[in-house]
């Protein structure tokens, strides 16, 4: 029997047997982030003793290689250190005791991307890569859209702790991933983010909160300075009280968004307490972007202006935009709308995380009309 998992969202076998997948998502994931961070033992742990690796060298000839030869080509980094390589698993194929995985491999700003495949084996009750090859490909990025999260792990100075609504970054991502789109993630420092509201009893957070290649994104989010704009179809802002820190004053966030929108004709968004990263947002005229516009987020009405939390705002959402010009929308407590303004599309709460996104990918695919 052929059992067919693809990590990004396309079709599963329902015979599927999880403890497979994840055995065999580890020892990519040990190529993966051995090869990220100069790891050269976390590389050959990944590969079978006598594994062959069928690759075209810089000098443009095919040549074979070992596992310990093309752990080498990593030995003069720092271990540890991250080199500018990002991995993602695109599919996994299972028949039996052999699989076949596809991942795809890219550089800083994605300057340059590899597609890597592979034929695994079964070896004493552990999954093994006993062959590799790659080839560069020509990467469009007609389909990349851009989360913007935060690092605040906690309520402005307390120690009140907060963090990004893993319930809207988890119905956004499947959305797009499940219509053939890449989401990649930015943050105002990079690396980790902390993660709130997470419920292990909701079947879609369960399914990401296990899935290795997912969590690894949220655990390598790229700096600002990665980033190349011109890749991006659109960015979304996700909520959660972290929203309100760090991000809404980046200015190196602002002038990525800014260029997506204005100089990509890409689209900007942004879902619950996530709004507050766009109230600073300025067109190129010096105007804020929410002037004249419809706009929804979380409602300042529906905060508690008696609990500690509220206090450490730096600023209301709702007060804030319509100061700047901005038109704010929102329904009843528990109930959500979606706001359509031009290129800007704006949702209440986290229930409007999905309804956003799907918006979101009806603009893009009017405007390739």
């Amino acid at each position: 029997m052929i059992e067919s998992f693809h990590p990004l969202g396309n079709k599963k076998s329902n015979n599927h047997n999880p403890k497979e997948y994840s055995s065999i998502e580890k020892t990519l994931q040990d190529y993966i982030n051995g090869s990220s961070y100069n790891n050269i033992e976390q590389i050959k742990n990944a590969f079978a003793n006598d594994a062959t690796l069928y690759l075209t060298n810089r000098e443009g000839n095919f040549k074979q290689y070992t596992p310990k030869e093309y752990a080498n080509f990593f030995k003069n980094g720092e271990i540890g250190k991250f080199n500018g390589r990002h991995g993602r698993i695109l599919d996994i194929e299972i028949h039996e005791d052999i699989a076949t995985a596809k991942v795809e491999i890219s550089g800083p700003k994605r300057s340059w991307v590899y597609m890597d495949l592979f034929l695994l084996k079964k070896i004493q009750n552990e999954w093994k890569i006993i062959s590799k090859t790659a080839t560069k490909v020509n990467d469009t990025n007609e389909k990349s859209i851009l989360f913007i999260v935060s690092n605040a792990h906690f309520y402005g100075n307390t120690k009140l702790k907060t963090g990004n609504s893993f319930s809207e970054i988890v119905n956004a991502y499947d959305t797009f991933i499940n219509a053939g789109y890449t989401v990649d993630f930015v943050s105002p420092k990079g690396g980790a983010i902390p993660l709130a509201y997470i419920n292990t009893s909701d079947e879609m957070s369960k399914k990401y909160l296990y899935n290795i290649h997912f969590m690894n994104a949220i655990k390598n989010t790229k700096s600002p300075s990665e980033i190349d704009p011109s890749k991006y179809k659109a960015v979304q802002y996700i909520g959660g009280g972290a929203a309100m820190f760090g991000v809404p004053e980046n200015k190196e966030i602002q002038k990525i968004v800014m260029d997506v929108y204005e100089k990509h004709n890409g689209i900007i968004s942004s879902v619950c307490h996530g709004t507050a990263g766009i109230v600073n947002l300025k067109t190129s005229d010096g105007k804020y972007l929410v002037d004249g516009k419809r706009v929804s987020g979380y409602p300042d009405d529906y905060e508690n202006p008696t609990k500690p939390y509220f206090k450490t705002f730096p600023f209301l959402i709702k007060k804030t935009i319509q100061e700047r010009g901005g038109d704010f929308k929102f329904t009843k407590r528990g109930k959500f709308i979606v706001e359509i303004d031009g290129r800007l599309v704006t949702g209440q709460n986290y229930q409007s995380s999905k309804p956003v996104s799907l918006k979101v990918i009806e603009l893009i695919e009017s405007n390739k009309k």
